[in-house]
């Protein structure tokens, strides 16, 4: 462990060198009605249904509400819905289908007053257009399952809808994927260019501060590619007044600079939605600088993998795949960088979560048996100390993430370091995060091996990470988040079943057959969970993490006293 030992002193010699030569500010301040953040990663597109990537949910959340979200306490709550439906509340009741099987009518109601940016309503023309486009995959949405799970929608009035599910779904009442789009701009396009050529021409992407296309407490005034996005109240928002009367959000893509500007007053905070400071930069200061600053560590159920690229020969040898998870000291690792706050992730689902399996296999740190995997797997050890199939090919790997991401980084030279004491070679290539998820990821261009985070709700299914449907592919626009393009019947199949067993027992069972299918199989590295790591200062007040989704989506809670 020397090289993570000397290169993580390297990075907090350099934070203390940095809090010397700016100073701190954090004092207490006056009430200010302008916030500067500052974020490492800068969005590639800002349609709502467009990719995952954090940054984009983070900007969205000021200015975009969709239809529901789980809040800091693990709830799932309206966002532009009056009342979230429950069969118990009667917005949401069983029906039998014309072929006699079961589903749902969910009578969904939308915030009497929500409009769009220019004073046009949301109305439930805007659900339909949303539905409609939603449901084709050239449409190229995130996620397919939030519209397809319904056969049809039923308009009762402007403000309310029945929506008929096709299947007795668990999560019925969990809309957050369901982003409703505004129609009257929208619309036109598709009209105009066609559902295939949609994702290239939308308003979002190429018009992105029209204010028609958002209905949150704040609007997007201005972008600077790559650079900023400013915000400013929507004067339609039908909520809370917003506190601030202009927000800049900053793109400083490395971290240590990001710090730095944070340190020196340039920006007021980082945040700790996946975008701003790593944890090990929170913990150093908390240390420093803890009059400062307001510090929180939300648990939470984002994890950091790392993908493996299917179709790499070297890769589909689950005991290759075995091997390299072997040969990492992820406990270590995280009890150097984070000081034991992120726990080791051993399958997708969360120690906090109470259906996490603890009887599941763990894959302990054990050099001598990830050496003798890559045996029987054929790969001998060479001249020079890399290792070698019968071919002479040698066991050599790309390695990217997003660029600039100071713990990404380090956590590669770890991992490069490990891996190479059992045999294997790991090239780091590297891009900044706008290719990286816009480009390389979303299209499964990564040569070997892709270090990132997956997100995701509270105990949520995960379907649009490792379900086959959710694969992205050239036919559905390169829509979906199963980048890794793993594909098993058998976890497929107890997938379909969860989202539709309502039974506490049996769906028990059957997401502890999702953990034990996902640690035979390995489609990906597990490393450790994320927590939210907040640095607040001390003026600023309302900010409250979930853990799972961002903040923003309560940002007109936000104040500064």
């Amino acid at each position: 462990m020397s090289l993570l030992h000397s290169n993580l002193r390297k990075a907090l010699l350099g934070s203390l060198a940095i809090a010397a030569t700016f100073g701190l500010s954090g004092v207490a301040q006056a009430a200010k009605d302008q916030l500067v953040i500052g974020a490492t990663q800068y969005p590639s597109n800002l349609n709502p249904n467009h990719e995952a990537i954090t940054s984009k949910d983070y900007i969205l959340g000021f200015v975009f509400r969709q239809a529901t979200a789980f809040n800091g306490d693990g709830k799932n709550v309206c966002l532009i819905c009056t009342e979230l439906p429950t069969i118990e509340n009667g917005l949401a009741k069983i029906e039998t289908r014309d072929d006699g099987s079961k589903g749902l009518a969910i009578t969904f109601k939308i915030q009497p007053k929500a409009a769009w940016g220019d004073g046009v309503p949301v109305t439930a023309k805007d659900v339909l257009f949303t539905w409609n486009l939603g449901r084709q995959k050239e449409a190229g949405f995130l996620s397919l399952d939030a519209y397809a799970r319904y056969e049809k929608i039923d308009v009762v009035d402007d403000k309310t809808v029945i929506l008929h599910t096709k299947t007795v779904r668990s999560d019925y009442n969990e809309f957050g994927r369901f982003r409703i789009l505004p129609e009257h701009i929208e619309g036109p396009i598709v009209k105009s260019v066609g559902v295939a050529e949609y994702p290239k021409n939308t308003a979002y992407n190429r018009a992105s501060t029209t204010p028609g296309l958002y209905n949150g407490p704040y609007l997007i005034k201005e972008v600077q590619s790559g650079a900023a996005v400013v915000l400013e109240p929507n004067p339609h928002w039908y909520g809370k007044a917003p506190y601030f009367k202009r927000i800049t959000i900053r793109t400083i893509e490395n971290s240590a600079a990001l710090q730095a500007n944070v340190l020196s007053g340039d920006v007021d905070f980082a945040p700790g939605d996946g975008v701003g400071l790593t944890t090990d930069q929170v913990i150093e200061l908390e240390k420093s600088s803890k009059g400062k600053f307001d510090f929180i560590y939300k648990p939470g159920y984002s994890y950091e993998h790392i993908d493996l690229q299917k179709n790499n020969p070297i890769l589909q040898d689950k005991r290759v795949r075995q091997a390299l998870l072997y040969s990492i000291n992820r406990k270590a690792l995280t009890d150097k960088l984070f000081e034991g706050k992120e726990p080791v992730a051993d399958n997708f689902l969360a120690p906090i979560s109470p259906l996490y399996n603890k009887d599941v296999s763990k894959f302990a740190f054990d050099p001598k048996k990830a050496a003798a995997l890559l045996d029987e797997a054929g790969w001998k050890v060479g001249a020079d100390k890399v290792r070698v199939n019968a071919q002479g090919q040698r066991l050599s790997l790309d390695f990217g993430t997003t660029a600039g991401n100071k713990v990404r980084e380090l956590v590669q030279q770890v991992l490069q370091s490990q891996w190479r004491d059992v045999g294997v070679e790991v090239v780091i290539k590297n891009e900044p995060a706008r290719t990286f998820f816009g480009e390389t990821a979303r299209k499964r261009t990564y040569g070997g091996l892709a270090l990132y985070a997956w997100t995701s709700d509270p105990d949520e299914p995960p379907v649009r990470n490792l379900h086959t449907s959710a694969i992205p592919v050239e036919a559905n626009n390169w829509a979906g988040n199963n980048i890794a393009a793993f594909s098993n019947a058998e976890f497929d199949a107890a997938l379909d079943k969860i989202l539709v067993e309502l039974d506490p027992a049996a769906r028990k069972k059957l997401w502890a057959d999702l953990q034990r299918i996902y640690v035979e199989e390995l489609p990906v590295l597990p490393l450790f969970f994320r927590v939210q790591p907040f640095a607040l200062p001390k003026w600023l007040k309302g900010v409250e993490p979930t853990g799972s989704g961002v903040s923003t989506h309560w940002a007109e809670n936000w104040h500064a006293i």
